[in-house]
């Protein structure tokens, strides 16, 4: 009869380890995985595919899709969160009251959204209400703006308002904390900066002298490049 001692002794699988450098801020709420879906790699194949979209269920609700404005050879990119009243009204991001302070702001750094700066947001389509959008409804509109980015491979990228740079960075930390370092977004680890939002600086014009200090950041960061 064989010894018991003389068995190989039985190693339980191990789990996979938690990586050390994980950052504190992920998420805590995973985005959930959609079906597989390839976004068009052509401007206007991708443009056509947003506004026929019916991935989430801010289809149902919306008047028109907000797809992006400005030139797609633009150095930057600014991108929000998702489209409001006006803007799915009109189908264009950052109009109203806000986009014209978005305007006058980019102006003072030598930036225009029809000559140098192309405008998107994280959602294509309005959120009920002008809620936060939601992980699902990021998660599906998440390919369209990898395309746009990866089609437009601009120098920067500014992300504008605490939802923007949390759900584009995946991070749940404060816009204080995320102003203050220099982020790498995708593939190509395109450089990310954080502001706020024209909303908010509508609301509260003692930031603006912060905002000012933001845009001086882009504006060097692009002329070195």
């Amino acid at each position: 009869m064989p010894n018991p001692a003389s068995r190989p002794a039985v190693i339980p699988p191990r789990r996979p380890p938690t990586p050390a450098s994980a950052p504190a801020t992920l998420l805590a709420e995973l985005e959930p995985t959609p079906p597989a879906y390839v976004a068009p790699a052509d401007w206007q194949g991708l443009a056509d595919a947003v506004r026929s979209c019916d991935r989430c269920k801010l289809c149902k609700t919306r008047t028109n899709t907000v797809f992006g404005v400005g030139p797609t050879d633009a150095p930057l990119m600014v991108i929000g969160e998702g489209p409001g009243a006006e803007e799915d009204a009109r189908g264009e991001p950052f109009v109203g009251a806000a986009g014209k302070l978005l305007d006058e702001m980019l102006k003072s750094v030598g930036r225009t959204r029809s000559d140098n700066v192309y405008i998107a947001n994280v959602v294509k389509c309005r959120p009920p209400g002008n809620r936060d959008p939601e992980a699902d409804e990021v998660a599906a509109c998440r390919p369209f703006l990898d395309r746009q980015i990866e089609l437009l491979k601009p120098s920067l990228i500014l992300a504008l308002g605490r939802i923007a740079a949390q759900r584009l960075l995946g991070s749940n930390a404060p816009l204080s904390k995320l102003r203050d370092a220099l982020h790498v977004y995708g593939p190509a680890s395109t450089p990310v900066r954080v502001s706020y939002h024209p909303a908010y600086l509508l609301r509260t014009p003692a930031d603006k002298r912060k905002s000012w200090e933001d845009l001086k950041q882009v504006h060097r960061a692009l002329d070195r490049r």
